[in-house]
């Protein structure tokens, strides 16, 4: 017989998803506006701080991610890597073509240095080739909230946001061809090792144009910048993603190269709400707090050291190219140090990356996970701030 307080909940009360991660929104929000208004830091680093306590209180992602945190991370990225790129102007390039050899300088010391480092602590070639193709990026969630939050503007940050939409393509494009090189060692398949990593490439960019072009005709008929415009451009930018996935094409060039071919299709800039309101701006929150949870103690214990030297040949390498190019690129010795800085995060981009790795070739991956994700958890705290600083140095934050 049903009891007469049937109606009442039982004891202990079970609480599901939403719960946890409502909670987990308001304590990021709040830890985040602390860092800000008292500590005067970036809100991301609270935001990756409640990651962090997560992971250790060992209730974080593991070495893995699972499909709807993955779905997360994909479409905050998405609108990041769509609105980094609507800012990357071509033109640019082509009249300071230092700029072009800063942005290859980077990405190549950078990988020849962490390649090197590992190497000569006794890491294979494939594992440290895999390792340094996802360490040429920078993360363009934290250049992108780190800027925006703080109103920067000038020389170093519009070249920071440059360098990073142009690594991040590197980095993408790197990891599929080692993708590729895998094919042929793992499988034998010479075929699949080409066609992969090209068939990656034209497809991401046929969907980018798609999805450009698309936006550029709305833009014709619609102001792109008020909230319910705002709504169909976050749609539009979900439904070239689900195409991207259904495709098995790459969710990080697609956004990024729509970004840039709608900027250079005008002479006119693209302005846009940051991070597309709202919805945006929660999505990006949980970014960082996921992007912050993926450690765990037992991987801290396999990769803490490998992560570290790979985070020092990394920060030493954009450094020296940065340095070495800034007179010649059209800035100060002071800029191209604090430039160098800047391109320091990697986070978000790094992660999926290694999870598509993860994907493909597991037991490969294994031996990445540690040492990758060791670096991201330390960067997920240490790069916001640095980004702040350097850009705080050179006088190009606005907000006091």
């Amino acid at each position: 017989m049903r009891s007469d307080l049937f109606f009442l909940p039982t004891w202990p009360p079970s609480a599901d998803a939403v719960l946890w991660v409502s909670l987990t929104l308001v304590i990021a929000a709040l830890l985040g506006e602390f860092v800000y208004r008292w500590l005067r830091l970036p809100r991301v680093v609270g935001y990756a701080a409640v990651g962090t306590i997560v992971s250790a209180l060992d209730l974080g992602l593991g070495p893995g991610l699972k499909p709807g945190l993955r779905s997360i991370v994909d479409l905050a990225l998405a609108l990041l890597l769509f609105e980094l790129g609507s800012r990357i102007n071509l033109r640019w390039l082509r009249t300071n073509p230092w700029l072009l050899a800063t942005s290859l300088a980077e990405a190549a010391f950078a990988f020849g240095a962490v390649y090197l480092a590992l190497s000569a602590v006794g890491t294979d070639a494939r594992t440290s080739t895999a390792i340094a193709a996802i360490a040429i990026g920078t993360s363009p969630a934290v250049v992108m909230r780190v800027a925006s939050e703080f109103e920067a503007s000038g020389q170093v940050t519009e070249r920071m946001i440059v360098l990073t939409g142009l690594n991040t393509f590197y980095a993408v494009l790197a990891s599929k061809f080692v993708f590729g090189w895998l094919h042929a060692e793992y499988i034998g398949s010479l075929v699949r090792a080409f066609a992969h990593p090209l068939y990656l490439l034209a497809g991401s960019a046929i969907v980018a144009a798609l999805l450009a072009f698309s936006v550029s005709m709305i833009a014709r008929r619609l102001d792109l910048r008020n909230e319910n415009s705002t709504l169909l451009l976050l749609g539009m930018i979900l439904l070239a993603l689900s195409i991207t996935k259904m495709a098995n094409l790459s969710t990080l060039l697609v956004p990024l190269l729509a970004g840039v071919m709608l900027r250079n299709s005008t002479e006119r800039p693209w302005i846009w709400p940051r991070h597309f309101g709202t919805a945006g701006g929660a999505l990006v929150l949980m970014l960082f707090v996921v992007t912050g949870s993926v450690w765990s103690v037992d991987t801290l214990l396999k990769g803490a050291v490998l992560g570290a030297a790979v985070i020092v040949a990394r920060v030493v390498a954009k450094l020296v190219a940065t340095t070495l190019l800034a007179a010649p690129s059209g800035i100060s010795l002071r800029q191209g140090v604090a430039l160098g800085v800047t391109l320091m995060p990697m986070s978000g981009a790094a992660l999926v990356m290694m999870v598509e790795l993860q994907n493909l070739y597991p037991e490969f991956a294994a031996h990445l996970t540690a040492v990758v994700f060791s670096a991201i958890a330390f960067l997920e705290l240490i790069g916001p701030i640095a980004v702040h600083l350097a850009l705080r140095w050179v006088h190009e934050e606005n907000l006091r």
